[in-house]
């Protein structure tokens, strides 16, 4: 006996096998661009420069996209940006490839950056020369900074240098900097930094939280 489909089913089943394989190619991306595998490698080899295991969940990445503050003709400027999955939030939240730059020390990581974000400025360097790293046009022409590094781990010298490197280049604006701490993980104070928690999220492993730091007036 033949079976016969029904117009509406077939395209209902059309449409339910077009969905999946929609999904499973929006879950494939992702799963390219966060690449675990590579992220704990760095990780074993440089706990200092990861500050985690595994890269930031979407949940996360999605709280510090919609964290973004800035006008059309302004960047957003990411150090630490890993395997590039906040980079990736970002893009999708509407910022334009070419505004966004994107600092990683690790070279490895920063090819594949340049690999999966396609439009994006790659950059490959130390973030505490980020006055020499980025163009003069982009210097005083930024609207958020999203530091990625694990400042908590670091000696207050130490995250000095890159508090000042991010005002070099975006006097006035702060930073936004996501951590798996309960409080603050930067000692704001002996910064003379005010602080926010702008978002938490328990849905990322360990739970996490979206700070925004900002120079004392």
């Amino acid at each position: 006996m033949t079976h016969v489909m029904k117009s509406g089913a077939l395209q209902s089943d059309l449409h339910r096998k077009e969905g999946n394989s929609s999904e499973s190619a929006v879950d494939g991306n992702r799963r390219r661009i966060s690449n675990p595998l590579m992220f704990l490698r760095r990780w074993a080899a440089n706990p200092l420069q990861m500050g985690s295991i595994i890269p930031s969940s979407q949940a996360l990445c999605l709280r510090i996209a919609r964290q973004m503050r800035r006008t059309s003709d302004q960047y957003v400027v990411e150090l630490g940006a890993g395997t590039g999955v906040v980079s990736k939030a970002m893009l999708d939240a509407g910022l334009p490839p070419e505004k966004l730059y994107v600092v990683e020390i690790v070279p490895d990581m920063a090819k594949h950056l340049r690999d999966v974000l396609p439009g994006v400025n790659v950059i490959e360097g130390d973030a505490r020369d980020l006055a020499q790293l980025l163009p003069e046009h982009v210097r005083g022409n930024v609207g958020t900074v999203v530091c990625g590094v694990p400042l908590v781990l670091l000696p207050l010298a130490e995250q000095k240098k890159f508090i000042d490197a991010m005002d070099a280049v975006a006097p006035g604006v702060g930073f936004l900097h996501f951590s798996y701490c309960i409080t603050s993980p930067l000692p704001y104070q002996k910064h003379h930094l005010t602080a926010k928690r702008e978002e938490w999220t328990p849905r990322n492993f360990p739970p996490a939280s979206v700070w925004r730091y900002t120079p004392e007036k």
